[in-house]
């Protein structure tokens, strides 16, 4: 192999290495924060950076709340928790975002068996198309919706333990997102598409909506002591495209294996905006890397906010 030839090899190893060491691993939540007597939920907390989250609120003390779909992939996340934070303060309580009926029982059982809410972490998300039980989209009505319901029916709990925070985890995805009101007022879907693309613009509509929620609940939260984030937790090799083709999924392994954050890396932002002090002027905006950042004007649109929610509140049944 020529000189120049071992020189490229060299450089684009190189800047793979500097790129997976730096970019990719991010920075980390410096927060020392305790926390001895509060609670937490974290909805989606079987798998991914919802279960890693969790393992680390219960490590620092909380009374973690695993919010879950699945009954026998909760409670088998429940004794991993347990295990690997070497607490039994931990609860699993089911949790189904794509039925209205299952987000109305969960708040109703966890107000009746839990005197305090300090932290919401609505965390657990869905890539794929198809209905929820309740007839809406399923990426709206699970990522967004069945959040937006139980954010509604929890905050005057949080409000009650404040100071408290609700955090959002939304994606970078957002940034390519546009909320079509016709489609949701017609079909109650962001999207009908089946094709790749047309599953990932609608992914992207509704992290967008994540976004959008965060800035018009952060409005409706002012005078109290409860704040809100939305962050991008970077890309990370998670089971969310699980129901992806096999195909897909086995084209990208050698893409998300090296180059995305793993759980521990990618559950830092969120931390951040759970625990990190001094972060309540920042109510309502979008982090990423723990770092507060702008967003283009679609994410923070006075006007599309205060429609979506009042959207949001018809389908879901507050108005």
């Amino acid at each position: 192999m020529s000189t120049c030839c071992l020189l490229a090899v060299a450089v684009v190893v190189g800047v793979a290495y500097i790129f997976r060491h730096i970019v990719v691993k991010g920075k980390r939540c410096t927060s020392e924060a305790k926390l001895h007597g509060k609670t937490v939920i974290v909805t989606g907390s079987n798998t991914g950076i919802g279960k890693t989250t969790a393992i680390d609120l219960a490590k620092r003390g909380a009374r973690v709340i695993l919010a879950c779909r699945s009954r026998q992939r909760g409670e088998a996340a429940l004794a991993e928790v347990k295990r690997e934070s070497n607490s039994n303060r931990v609860v699993f309580m089911q949790l189904d975002l794509g039925s209205l009926k299952s987000v109305r029982s969960f708040a109703d059982t966890f107000l009746k068996s839990e005197p305090r809410l300090d932290i919401l972490i609505n965390n657990a998300g869905i890539y794929m198309q198809g209905r929820t039980e309740d007839g809406l989209g399923m990426m709206f009505g699970v990522n967004h919706i069945g959040h937006f319901l139980l954010t509604n029916l929890l905050l005057e709990r949080l409000k009650q333990c404040g100071p408290s925070r609700v955090v959002n985890v939304s994606s970078l995805g957002h940034n390519f997102g546009k909320i079509d009101f016709d489609s949701l007022n017609t079909h109650k879907a962001l999207g009908l598409g089946t094709s790749f693309w047309e599953v990932f613009q609608t992914y992207c509509d509704s992290k967008l909506c994540n976004v959008l929620f965060t800035h018009e609940l952060a409005k409706i939260l002012q005078g109290s002591k409860v704040t809100c984030y939305s962050l991008h937790p970077g890309a990370i090799n998670t089971e969310l495209a699980r129901n992806t083709s096999s195909v897909l999924q086995l084209c990208l392994k050698p893409l998300t294996t090296y180059f995305f954050k793993n759980t521990v890396q990618g559950c830092q932002t969120t931390l951040h905006c759970a625990l990190q002090e001094g972060l309540e002027p920042f109510s309502g905006r979008y982090f990423s890397n723990c770092t507060v950042r702008e967003v283009y004007d679609k994410a923070k649109d006075d006007a599309a906010a205060k429609k979506l929610w009042e959207l949001s509140e018809r389908l879901c049944g507050l108005a």
